[in-house]
């Protein structure tokens, strides 16, 4: 252990020159949750309204399946991106790193563009008798276009800071590579899987540009938490605090528990 290192875990003291402005930045962090939760706390009959349960119904059933899809085939992609090199393989990663940072509102427009009903792939679908804008599975697809990437972020770098060596010690102990995945790479790979999961979650949770724009706003089918506060602040104020607090404590949960978590490691 550095001498550095040593320092860091015995010193109790912190600078003012470093205390001061890490104050500030975190009240300004935490004084606008602290009070939704307050105000949240004064409307507690709220959470039993129609309109509340309806949006955390259909928050709890997309958000789930945006997380699954995501599991099954954003873990490949990360595997894909961290174990392999190929041709174009800077330009996917930089592509697919888009949505990170795209407007949710530009998001919504290019899914609508696509897979709307005049959209590029749209007429194709309405033939096949499919119609996906401003329908549940619109909200399911604007929740894992603007979630999935942290998710293959978060998994490409836990295997990119896995020791090759157990699982080549695997390998020449004879192992094939179903084994090796199943018994060494995964198990090691866990609190990054984990990680990745509570992120994805709390990111479609709070989907809301997209979301609106392709999907739409119909309660009781569209209409997600996010969708319930913005329309209930017009109508029903008690309603949009209450579902507020709620994902503010349902995402300070995971959360919390995902830093526990890794913290027992």
């Amino acid at each position: 252990m550095g001498v550095f290192e040593k320092t860091m875990k015995t010193s109790s003291r912190v600078p003012l020159w470093l205390l001061l402005p890490a104050i500030m930045l975190i009240f300004f962090l935490l004084i606008p949750v602290a009070t939704i939760l307050w105000q949240a706390l004064s409307n507690l009959r709220s959470f039993s309204s129609q309109g509340v349960l309806e949006a955390l119904r259909v928050s709890a059933i997309t958000t789930s399946i945006a997380v699954l899809i995501t599991l099954l085939f954003g873990t490949p992609v990360a595997f894909l991106l961290a174990r392999y090199n190929f041709w174009g393989k800077a330009v996917l990663d930089a592509a697919l790193d888009l949505p990170l940072v795209l407007p949710p509102i530009v998001a919504g427009l290019g899914l609508l563009l696509a897979f709307g009903r005049n959209g590029l792939l749209g007429n194709g679908l309405e033939l096949a008798g499919v119609q996906l804008a401003f329908s549940p599975a619109a909200v399911v697809m604007a929740q894992l276009f603007v979630a999935a990437p942290y998710y293959i972020r978060t998994v490409r770098a836990g295997l990119t800071q896995l020791e090759p060596d157990l699982e080549n010690a695997a390998r020449v102990d004879g192992a094939n590579e179903q084994l090796v995945l199943q018994k060494i790479t995964l198990p090691l790979l866990r609190p990054a899987l984990l990680e990745g999961i509570v992120l994805t979650w709390t990111r479609a949770l709070g989907e809301f540009g997209a979301t609106i724009l392709f999907a739409g706003s119909l309660e009781g089918s569209t209409r997600t938490m996010t969708l319930a506060v913005y329309s209930a602040l017009e109508s029903d104020y008690e309603a949009a605090l209450a579902i507020s607090g709620l994902m503010a404590v349902l995402a300070f949960l995971a959360l919390f528990a995902l830093r526990s978590r890794v913290g027992q490691r």
